[in-house]
């Protein structure tokens, strides 16, 4: 089985970014992504564990290095100020690149 190298782009955000972040996948026209509840300790205090508002999430989408790029610029021009946010990109192999184009 051949693996193809492609990009994984993780974004934990509190929920309140959630919508913003995934409007700003689907503006550059990547649909298949993951999110899920997460809580965890950081430099704002344990997050994840009190009021609805004040829960994080993680986005993943697997996607090509073409559109990383540009999702990241505008995730970092227009959320990072406003919200607690981390993101970061590792290095995956897929299967069926069709699906992450």
């Amino acid at each position: 089985m051949k693996l193809y190298s492609t990009k994984l782009l993780t974004i934990t955000c509190e929920i309140l970014a959630q919508k913003k972040v995934i409007e700003i996948l689907q503006k550059h026209k990547v649909s298949g992504y993951t999110t899920y509840e997460v809580d965890g300790d950081g430099s704002k205090g344990i997050r994840g564990q009190g009021l609805e508002n004040e829960k994080n999430v993680k986005v993943e989408v697997v996607l090509s290095e073409s559109k990383l790029q540009d999702i990241v610029e505008e995730i970092t021009r227009t959320l990072f100020s406003n919200f607690a946010i981390i993101l970061y990109t590792s290095d995956v192999g897929v299967v069926r690149t069709e699906k992450f184009v």
